[in-house]
Order: C-alpha cells, then structure tokens, then sequence
C-alpha cells in the first residue's frame, strides 16, 4: 500500500500543491465548520466512569468500558463480532457488558480493531483468550499488534503482544451470518488505521453505518519528515479524499466525542423520535475539522512552525 500511495502523491510536489492549497481550504472551510471535536479532560466521566451497554441500530450494540473508548458488538446468526477492546484492564468490563446484554462472550468468533494503538488493541491478547475469536487486521496494525506496539511509529509504550489470524486486504469483506462489514484503510493515524463500514436497516429502511477508524494527528510526533513515517502527509491527504465521498448515514467512531456518543445516547434512550445515530452531516462535520486541523499543521511544519 504504501508504494501505490507514494505514487498517487509524489512527495514534494504533493507537499507544494496541498501548502498553497490549504490556505484556501481552510479559509473557505472556516465559515461553515463549526464544530470543534475536543478530547474529554482526563478526569472526565467519559474517560473514568464505567459505561452502561445498549444497543445502537439493527443488533450492533455499544458495549465499551467507557464512553470514551467505545467498543462495539455487531450480532449475527452465526455468532458476533467485537470491535476494539480499549486497554487490557478494561476486557473484564466489556466482557461483563456482554453479559448484561444477554449474550455469551464464547460466541463472539471475530475480533477487530478501527486502529493499533494501546487504547484500542490492548486488551486483545486478553479478549481472545477468553472467546476464542478470530482476530482480523490489516496487514500495517498487525504488525503493531503482535508487537504489543513494539514496531509502532509513536514510542508510547507496550502492551500485551496479540495474535492475528487473518490479514485482510482494502475492500476485502469480513462476513459472519448475516453481518457484512468491509474495512477501508485509512492510513496517517496509524500505518494500517481502517475505517469499516455495514448496512444497517431501521423501521424498514436502510442506512450505511461507518466506525470511523481516526484522522486526528497525532500529538508530540512530527507529521512532515518523520523518520519511522516518511509518507504520513501523503496517506493522510489519500484517507481524506476518500472518507470525504464515503456513503454515511449512521456515523460512529473509534471514540465516543468523535461523534457525541455521550449526548446521542442520553436522546436514544430518552425515546428520540429519530435515531439520534443517524447523523450524515455530523460525520460530514467531522470529516472537515479534522482535515483543516491537517492542513494548518502541514502548512506551520512546512514552514518551520512546530508548536
């Protein structure tokens, strides 16, 4: 991937255009960005107090330890599939969430991950140990993975090193019963960050259901010229572009104010009239705060400007 990659964008000439072009963008994107996507403070209720499960849409359920760390249980007639498993201390939560939903953590089969970093992917070793799945991820995060985060790009720490069974490729669909769910690689956040979309249906429609995978850059690490990630702008710029005209109705992400998770939650079980999960122009909003916070650190790297 990243050879097709460097060659959609050659690197300087890919870097002059997108500087002189940003200016633009962010310009015009000003006047109708209006959200702001701010992580909790660490002693948040999202990040410390553990979090009740429910379910979301057509049998795909939150079923993480904290509002902040989603995870996420799609059910099938064969069996489910679990998505993210925050840190290692928290599996004992989500498999206790399971449990107040009425299912059986043996019968989850398939383990996935929107993205390898420790508050994702720490506790599969420990998750699938205790239900046996399958673990799937693309071939850039299980690397990181099976490292206990050892080959990551960011020095933030290990966990423990995990398993993956099968690497799955762009596209390449990931089916258990009647779930159908297909991963997008959107690369920057992490080398193999994928973005996984389903079809979901409600009162007799149907809608697209995306986890975003992450598109924020990462704190403390250089975007541009950095020596273990040389082509993050470039695959950065690739993961916009293609999340940008990705069919979305009901958006959920890899973290729970990425999308209100906390507030559309509280309207969902107050008996919301619509379901407050369907939010194309939230993912929309999103999608365009986290690129113009691209762009501008782009432009003040390429410009010396580190703070």
């Amino acid at each position: 991937m990243s050879i097709m990659l460097h060659c959609l964008f050659p690197s300087r000439a890919f870097l002059r255009r997108t500087i002189v072009t940003g200016c633009l963008t962010i310009i015009c994107n000003a006047a109708v960005a209006e959200v702001e996507l701010i992580s909790p403070a660490a002693d948040d209720p999202q990040r410390t107090e553990p979090a009740e499960p429910f379910e979301i849409i057509d049998g795909i359920y939150f079923v993480g330890a904290r509002i902040h760390l989603p995870s996420y249980l799609f059910t099938t007639s064969e069996g489910h599939i679990l998505m993210d498993t925050a840190f290692d201390e928290n599996v004992s939560e989500i498999v206790e969430n399971i449990e107040k939903l009425g299912f059986d953590p043996d019968d989850v089969k398939l383990l996935l991950s929107s993205h390898a970093h420790h508050d994702h992917v720490g506790g599969h070793a420990n998750m699938r140990e205790i239900t046996g799945a399958i673990t799937v991820a693309s071939a850039a995060d299980a690397d990181v993975i099976e490292s206990g985060g050892a080959t990551d790009f960011r020095d933030t720490g290990l966990w423990p090193a995990g398993t993956v069974d099968r690497i799955i490729k762009d596209g390449e669909q990931v089916k258990l019963g009647d779930r159908v769910l297909t991963p997008h690689f959107t690369p920057g956040h992490t080398k193999g960050c994928t973005t996984w979309t389903t079809v979901v249906e409600e009162d007799g429609k149907q809608y697209n259901l995306v986890v975003l995978g992450g598109l924020n850059v990462n704190r403390n690490e250089p975007l541009v010229g950095h020596p273990k990630y040389p082509d993050m702008p470039q695959h950065f710029a690739w993961s916009f572009a293609r999340l940008k005209v990705l069919p979305v109705d009901v958006y959920l992400g890899a973290h729970g104010y990425w999308y209100g998770l906390k507030e559309k939650r509280a309207q969902l079980l107050a008996g919301a009239d619509t379901n407050p999960f369907i939010d194309p122009q939230g993912y929309q909003d999103a999608i365009r705060f986290w690129e113009n916070a691209y762009l501008e650190r782009l432009m003040n790297e390429s410009h010396g400007d580190t703070k």
